[in-house]
């Protein structure tokens, strides 16, 4: 699926349209979910000028109010198999970002959120981390690494009710996670249901 008004000469190299979708958050509003492109630079500013510097702050581990222009192009401009990035769509406002970055020479990946204030504990940070994992192994990640802050207990616990076995360790306040994002059932059944949830009832253009 490709946006109206977006043809494919607007999309660069590589991008993987079969990951762009619709889904229904706790709210009720349908959003969409696609890998991000060089265009949404404006409103990736946007975004994140408009985010709490407690949000800031428990993403970037300090004070980080503006973007730099070397940053914007960095989360902008990813290769879509080694370095990945979604973002959530309300409209044309995005609400959340999430990415991966492959540690090279391993089949492991790292993996950070970052969800809008206002549209916090909607299931949106959830939806970005499977939607990663799809991404993910289809490029052959195999497990997904994590650094937090100790005290962000919502990412935590995400991490943790995903369904996958999570190992974490903890240095000077920050906790790794570690885990793999293979075949394993209890992801599966958890994804059913979280999936379940998630349908629009039918098919609609992201």
């Amino acid at each position: 699926m490709v946006a109206a008004g977006v043809t494919s000469s607007h999309l660069p190299p590589g991008y993987p349209a079969q990951l762009e979708r619709t889904a229904r958050i706790r709210r009720g509003a349908v959003v969409c979910v696609r890998p991000i492109r060089p265009q949404d630079a404006p409103a990736l500013v946007v975004f994140h000028a408009g985010l709490s510097p407690q949000t800031v702050y428990l993403r970037f581990f300090g004070f980080h109010p503006v973007l730099t222009a070397d940053e914007v192009i960095r989360f902008t401009r990813v290769d879509y198999v080694d370095r990945m990035a979604l973002v959530v769509l309300v409209g044309t406002r995005i609400v959340g970002v999430g990415r991966y970055d492959r540690i090279p020479g391993t089949g492991e990946a790292e993996v950070a959120f970052i969800v809008d204030d206002d549209f916090q504990h909607q299931g949106i940070g959830t939806l970005l981390a499977d939607e990663l994992v799809r991404a993910a192994r289809r490029k052959g990640v195999t497990g997904f690494v994590a650094d937090t802050l100790a005290e962000n207990n919502e990412m935590l616990e995400l991490f943790r009710s995903m369904g996958f076995p999570v190992q974490a360790s903890f240095e000077s306040g920050v906790v790794r996670v570690r885990f793999p994002i293979g075949d394993v059932p209890a992801y599966a059944d958890a994804l059913t249901r979280r999936e379940a949830s998630r349908s629009v009832g039918g098919a609609r253009p992201c």
